[in-house]
């Protein structure tokens, strides 16, 4: 890192998908100068407000929210609260910023970004913008004037934007524990190393109650013959509902060990690292996840997120090959087992996937965005 940059102001919020990133930078600053002062900036209400802190970093927030379409008294009320916060905001961040002093400001996404960035680009300080998702979100539109760099995950993304002479292409950082086994190892350490494939399930929090409900009918599917190995993640209170559906249709999970039902993945990196096939929606850490590992797909975007981002990025994945997507309105139970089998049973099919998959991962996303982001410094 230059000599100059020892303040640096990351703002993010609403997913982890936009504060992960985040923190990985923030992490990277430091090992490379422990000199480097940071501060994160999210909302007030934010996902932000709880995963910073846990990892350590100072946080100040301003007041910002999202406009919601529809115009049911409830959402009016809440869009007035918004306008009176987008008023609001502006002068709180001049604040931070004469506070904190930055030497560059970073936005990684969610609506609290724009305040932050905006009032940087007005105040001279160099900016950046890093976007997960294949196409911009409405803060990164908002923000392409205000940054001197957008930062952006494939090179499929350039199109999407107006000044693509600003954009670079730098994957999205992936934390370093995805990559401390081999696949091996982690499958070994997971007990899944019979030679059966691993599959791995999860759909996060916006519908993962009626995933669940197709999952029984997959899991009902597998214990009949067990023709792989199968961690699902059924989210908090899922697991004993769906235990119980299936002890319906005469399955007992205590009985098919190769089938773990989980409410979380705690130790998602190994997890992911041992898979040969996961099943999940389209977010914007999982895409990076899954590219960064070359691991192949069954995506079943979330049809519930702002502008269709899901399916936008799976649909970018699948035209590459490393993924096949089944929308949410076509998708079952025996549909999902079928892809599954489609692709784990044919080894040429899934070799092929994989290197798709791996030829979208950029495994050095950190190292890339800090020296776009350093490049800024050298202009006049």
């Amino acid at each position: 890192m230059a000599a100059s940059w020892k303040r640096v102001l990351f703002t993010c919020g609403g997913t982890a998908g936009h504060v992960n990133p985040a923190i990985a930078l923030a992490q990277l600053a430091q090992e490379r100068d422990p000199e480097v002062e940071v501060l994160f900036v999210g909302a007030d209400r934010g996902l932000e407000k709880d995963l910073v802190p846990k990892a350590g970093y100072p946080f100040r927030t301003v007041h910002i929210s999202s406009f919601h379409r529809s115009l049911r008294p409830r959402e009016i009320r809440h869009n007035l609260i918004s306008v009176g916060n987008l008023l609001r905001s502006p002068r709180e961040a001049r604040r931070i910023l004469r506070d904190f002093q930055p030497d560059v400001v970073i936005g990684t996404g969610g609506y609290a970004s724009f305040p932050l960035v905006k009032a940087a680009s007005q105040a001279g300080i160099p900016t950046a913008v890093h976007e997960s998702n294949i196409v911009p979100g409405l803060t990164t539109e908002m923000l392409e004037p205000f940054a001197d760099r957008i930062l952006v995950g494939f090179e499929a993304c350039r199109q999407h934007y107006k000044h693509p002479e600003k954009v670079v292409v730098t994957g999205t950082p992936v934390r370093e524990d995805f990559f401390t086994l081999t696949k091996q190892q982690a499958k070994e350490q997971l007990g899944v190393d019979d030679g059966r494939p691993l599959v791995v399930s999860f759909w996060g929090s916006l519908g993962a109650s009626g995933m669940n409900r197709q999952m029984v009918d997959f899991l009902a599917l597998e214990a009949a013959k067990e023709p792989f190995h199968h961690i699902h993640a059924a989210g908090a209170g899922g697991r004993e509902p769906m235990a119980a559906a299936l002890r319906e249709r005469g399955v007992d999970l205590a009985d098919h060990p190769a089938l773990d039902v989980r409410e979380y993945i705690y130790d998602m990196a190994r997890v992911l690292r041992a898979a040969d096939l996961v099943l999940c929606r389209a977010g914007a850490s999982t895409i990076s996840e899954l590219t960064a590992l070359g691991v192949p797909a069954v995506m079943v975007p979330s049809p519930y997120v702002t502008n269709n981002h899901q399916e936008k990025n799976a649909r970018a994945l699948e035209a590459a090959g490393g993924a096949v997507v089944l929308p949410e309105r076509e998708c079952s139970g025996q549909a999902l087992f079928q892809a599954a089998c489609g692709i784990l049973h044919d080894g040429a099919r899934r070799a092929e996937m994989e290197r798709a998959m791996a030829s979208l991962g950029i495994r050095d996303a950190g190292e890339r965005i800090w020296r776009a982001v350093l490049e800024i410094e050298k202009e006049p």
